[in-house]
């Protein structure tokens, strides 16, 4: 699993050419949407219902209407292209940095941009005591990585410094632009589902009985809920083009960055189990370092923990390691004090698989 520079080349090419795709499919998907949409109403309203009426009534709203439709596509690709960032900050609450506000974790992030020779992404905190971290944006105006105040806290020096390089391998690779492209860009159609979702509640069970209903009215909202479905899939199905071998291959940039493997495991067993941000959309946390899906891992964008601390050990040599105990990065600072919890216990319970004999090998990432 070795990150050389043809698999980073490689790695930067295949994202490049997803989020490209991503973007080519999305007016489709809409105008399929819509033409679906049309079609339904078309078979449960048209006096002589059938496909071929129900099709003609939808190809001829696309045909009359498709320059509204695009100009609508643009708009939005135009918004989300500028405004990403703040999108993104509100979802997550989180609040951006200086050197002055977070000094050490400022310079350790300076130091390995320094190292690996990238421009510096802006730093951003979430006042929780969640254990997680992510990085965003799609350029170098407006990469960001952004960590909760219970990484900080919970988590010694070297293991800060693996997570701040895996979020950085996850920026040169590209993966984020992939992520907001699937999350901000594609995003549209789920939360116009939602939007619609909302409606269809509201007329079919909050609004008062004696209201006129019935007829039309019921037939447009089956209408609705079916394209709500077809919406709700098409946002799911986009997170296909994310592999989850990003994970993989961010866990062994971060290796590369740090030269230290043990420092890299250690931060991943103190984030498991630990991870979940409160009251942030789903969007978010399928960009965060860890993202537990329930439902048996259906449409899991992350491998298991377990199995990625398994895959660095295998591949340096360095056998699992214990959880020592610690001093935390940091304190939370005076001002934060009554935002957070207190520190986590640094003594950890993790059970893994029989310990690895400690061996030091010649690690091939170095």
């Amino acid at each position: 699993m070795a990150l050389k520079a043809s698999g980073l080349q490689s790695a930067i090419w295949n994202n490049n050419l997803k989020s490209i795709g991503l973007l080519a499919l999305y007016p489709f998907l809409i105008m399929s949407i819509i033409w679906a949409a049309a079609a339904i109403v078309g078979l449960m309203t048209l006096p002589n219902a059938g496909f071929e009426n129900a099709d003609a009534l939808a190809s001829t709203i696309i045909k009359n209407y498709w320059p509204i439709i695009l100009t609508v596509i643009i708009i939005w690709f135009a918004v989300s292209y500028f405004f990403h960032t703040s999108m993104i900050r509100k979802m997550s609450h989180s609040h951006p940095v200086t050197r002055k506000d977070e000094p050490e974790i400022y310079n350790l992030l300076e130091n390995l941009c320094i190292t690996v020779g990238m421009e510096m992404p802006r730093l951003e905190i979430i006042e929780s005591h969640a254990r997680n971290a992510f990085a965003s944006g799609i350029d170098n105006k407006s990469f960001s990585i952004t960590v909760t105040r219970g990484l900080l806290q919970s988590l010694s020096k070297d293991e800060v410094e693996g997570v701040l390089a895996h979020e950085l391998t996850h920026i040169r690779n590209r993966d984020v632009r992939l992520l907001i492209i699937t999350i901000i860009f594609t995003g549209m159609i789920g939360f116009a589902a939602q939007v619609l979702w909302s409606q269809v509640r509201y007329r079919l069970w909050v609004r008062p009985r004696g209201s006129n209903n019935k007829g039309n009215g019921v037939i447009i909202l089956v209408a609705i809920a079916a394209v709500l479905w077809i919406g709700y899939f098409a946002t799911i199905f986009t997170r296909f083009a994310l592999s989850r071998r990003r994970e993989y291959m961010a866990d062994a940039g971060a290796v590369q960055m740090t030269k230290n493997p043990d420092g890299m495991m250690r931060a991943l067993m103190r984030i498991a189990g630990k991870d979940q941000i409160p009251k942030i959309p789903g969007d978010i946390t399928m960009m965060c370092i860890e993202n537990r899906v329930p439902f048996m891992g259906l449409f899991a964008t992350h491998p298991p923990i377990e199995k990625r601390i398994q895959t660095l050990s295998d591949n340096t040599g360095f056998a699992i390691p214990d959880l020592p105990q610690l001093s935390p990065f940091h304190a939370p600072r005076a001002s934060r004090a009554e935002t957070v919890s207190p520190p986590q216990s640094p003594r950890e319970n993790w059970t893994t698989r029989q310990r690895l004999p400690t061996r030091r090998t010649k690690n091939p990432w170095y």
